[in-house]
């Protein structure tokens, strides 16, 4: 008789041992082996949702499918063997690794790429490939914390607004930071005033401060040459988490924003993350971690002081130690000028969208407040709709004040522009929006 999950669990001792003899297992139906015709519930379940993909509002992904050539370039790495068996990216990409099974000369590649497209110095360029725009920050915030206690032997506190991604709540827990929360003003930035003033509270620690670009609601961009301008003589690291705008504003107008490097030669900021699966599109949870070599040469001197797994025959510098080799050769793929072309034409595209969905929005629904914090952004807010357009467009919703204000909080929703929001969508909510209210 099967062995159900329930049945075993209620073994013990040796009668559970017993079940679990290779010829136990050996006597038991081989639930992989399934006729052509066999369609799971479930897979039935993810055909339906591929379907419903354009319908998705709410969230920072992008439903597109990736062009062919993308499919191509996979196959053709599965034919090289990738994905076949053991690959494992463990350590620096850029070092030379013991465990030659690795990608590391894609991701070192597409990691200077993507350097140079944020206007780092192409001599002086370090980072990887993480698992999530999380494991970026993480890293982020992980260097900045080692590099200031180094240098003062005072650990920092960790300045972030109110408005900035969940995970650098967790991050700042889980590395055991004091936190200072930053008021925002009414657009969801960062109050550069409170920013002063708590900085002026805290005089005797580092200030590590992790500035958003684009807030995960309300699309707020944090100005990174004001928080420069008062962190003054402080010793600081600044850490950027540019999620979802890091991937577009490159290829707008507003490029300049996120350069390394400012027009004087200054260091504007010392490492960023943007997430891989947002704007690209890439089909799974990936991010960028990008720093300076410099930067990233002075935090290894004091990781190896702590860590130095002898038999990597290097110091790998990353937090976590297997890494996907997969994502880093596939994700190459983003980084060709082809890419960056067609990346270019998304941009535009969604930030023409999301002006087009302003003045929908401003014209016909004026009751529900529509806002857009600022012309980077590709995300609109405004006041909850019924909760079958919630439903069906998938949409964000938080209770929040409208301009910052807690005393008038009411419930929210917004719809992020992505790619694959195109005019007929668009126009297909509002239509929607228009029947909810009558």
């Amino acid at each position: 008789m099967p062995i159900s999950r329930r049945s075993f669990l209620g073994l013990s001792g040796a009668t559970a041992f017993a079940a679990c003899t290779p010829a136990a297992f050996a006597a038991q139906p081989l639930l992989n082996v399934l006729p052509d015709t066999f369609v799971p519930s479930d897979l039935k379940d993810l055909q339906a949702l591929a379907r419903q993909r354009a319908l998705m509002l709410g969230y920072p992904v992008n439903m597109n499918i990736p062009p062919a050539a993308f499919f191509a370039w996979r196959q053709k790495l599965h034919e090289a063997g990738l994905n076949q068996f053991h690959f494992n990216n463990v350590g620096d990409p850029f070092k030379h690794s013991h465990f030659g099974f690795n990608t590391h000369d894609f991701e070192r590649e597409l990691i200077e790429r993507f350097g140079q497209l944020y206007g780092f110095r192409h001599n002086n360029i370090w980072g990887f490939l993480s698992h999530s725009g999380t494991d970026s920050n993480m890293h982020g915030i992980f260097i900045g914390r080692t590099l200031l206690h180094s240098r003062t032997g005072v650990m920092p506190k960790i300045y972030y607004t109110r408005e900035a991604h969940y995970s650098i709540q967790i991050l700042a827990h889980l590395l055991n930071l004091d936190r200072i929360e930053v008021d925002t003003l009414a657009d969801g930035s960062m109050n550069i005033a409170d920013f002063e003033a708590r900085l002026k509270a805290n005089p005797s620690h580092p200030a590590l401060v992790v500035a958003t670009i684009g807030t995960t609601f309300k699309g707020a961009v944090d100005s990174i040459d004001e928080i420069q301008s008062k962190l003054g003589g402080r010793v600081s690291y600044l850490h950027l988490d540019a999620a979802l705008f890091g991937g577009y504003l490159p290829h707008t107008t507003f490029a300049d924003e996120l350069l390394h490097t400012g027009s004087s030669g200054q260091i504007r900021y010392h490492s960023i993350a943007v997430s891989c699966h947002k704007f690209f599109g890439f089909p799974a949870p990936a991010g960028l971690f990008i720093t300076t070599r410099a930067i990233f040469d002075e935090f290894e001197t004091q990781f190896s002081k702590m860590h130095n797994p002898e038999y990597l025959l290097q110091i790998p510098g990353t937090i976590t130690c297997s890494r996907d080799a997969v994502k880093p050769a596939e994700f190459h793929f983003y980084s060709s000028a082809q890419e960056f072309s067609r990346q270019a034409h998304d941009a535009r595209n969604m930030l023409e969208a999301t002006d087009y969905l302003m003045h929908e929005m401003q014209t016909h629904f004026s009751h529900l407040t529509p806002m857009r914090s600022n012309p980077r952004s590709v995300i609109i807010y405004f006041r909850k709709p019924a909760d079958s357009i919630v439903e069906r467009y998938t949409l964000a919703t938080m209770t929040s004040g409208q301009n910052g204000n807690t005393g008038d909080a009411a419930s929210y929703a917004h719809v992020v522009v992505m790619p694959h929001v195109s005019k007929p969508i668009i126009d297909r909510f509002l239509s929607d929006l228009s029947k909810s209210a009558s």
